[in-house]
């Protein structure tokens, strides 16, 4: 079979891209590793009327809503490569052998998070340690607040984590801000702590203090980091698509109509924003599943 339309990710801006084209009566496959980015977290905050959800429920609903059209194809699995058919599209090879083709192609695959080489970063990711305060910062309200300084951005993320509660800057032995952002710093009640983390304490997945390298602990409740991300899938490089630098890693560079620098392959989500959450990645998706079927009715 050949598809109007291939989306490679099955998460909110996949899912809500194929919902616009399954509802214009479109062949459309959906192609899902089932590894969502924010599969670490237990609750999505500040989706519209889905608010503490969890997300990979969320995601299942909308792929069971989607499947109700009988347009649509979903396969679990993961596309190993991309070629283009000149004009008539795109073929695709999944790890299982099978290839499909297909008139437009969407790179909705998201980004991967590394995370800082701390002991007891990663299994509190998504749990105590965190990116997005207006994700998680509402449940940790008032207790103390930890945030990890990053060279590469201005500390203004520790000015806007002080709003949820008391929070401390761990420069990590770095030099860290200038001295007119520290007095910014400062007149927020924002705490700087200059030593080097040697770990975070906790029981389980909750986090209790981190702990200095000269053996003092510094209690806090949820430390928040900006990761640096990298696409989970290198199609956009095969195919060449270009690249801009976001704040924390490559982006996916995309037009106003979400169409990436390879005529047919438009790009959604994580991948293709600087900036991103749950709601902006399916708000995303669904601009870039109208601006597809737009395509295939106008032949752009």
């Amino acid at each position: 079979m050949r598809y109007d339309a291939l989306i490679v990710g099955g998460s909110f801006a996949g899912l809500s891209a194929a919902m616009q084209l399954a509802r214009a009566r479109r062949k459309v496959c959906v192609v899902d590793s089932g590894a969502p980015r924010n599969r670490f977290a237990a609750a999505s905050h500040g989706f519209f009327g889905q608010d503490g959800m969890p997300p990979l429920q969320m995601i299942a609903d909308a792929r069971d809503k989607l499947l109700a059209y009988p347009s649509v194809t979903f396969v679990e699995g993961t596309v190993t490569a991309a070629t283009a058919d000149g004009a008539e599209g795109f073929t695709v090879s999944l790890n299982s052998g099978e290839r499909l083709s297909t008139r437009k192609l969407l790179l909705a695959f998201g980004v991967q998070d590394g995370l800082p080489d701390i002991p007891g970063v990663g299994e509190r990711w998504g749990k105590s340690v965190l990116h997005c305060p207006y994700c998680h910062g509402y449940e940790f309200g008032d207790r103390p607040l930890g945030v990890l300084f990053h060279s590469a951005h201005p500390p203004d993320h520790a000015l806007l984590i002080a709003e949820w509660g008391p929070t401390t800057l761990f420069l990590n032995g770095a030099e860290g801000p200038d001295a007119e952002a520290r007095a910014r710093l400062q007149s927020r009640g924002v705490t700087l702590e200059p030593g080097r983390i040697a770990g975070l304490e906790g029981q389980g997945t909750d986090l209790a203090a981190v702990r200095l390298d000269d053996g003092r602990r510094v209690p806090i409740e949820a430390l928040f980091v900006a990761p640096h991300t990298r696409p989970t899938s290198p199609l956009a490089e095969q195919l060449g698509c270009a690249f801009d630098d976001g704040p924390t890693g490559p982006v996916l560079r995309v037009d106003a109509m979400k169409t990436t620098t390879v005529p047919g392959v438009y790009a959604a989500g994580d991948v293709a924003m600087a900036f991103s959450n749950a709601t902006l990645a399916s708000a995303d998706g669904l601009f870039a599943g109208v601006s597809m079927h737009r395509a295939l009715v106008f032949g752009a």
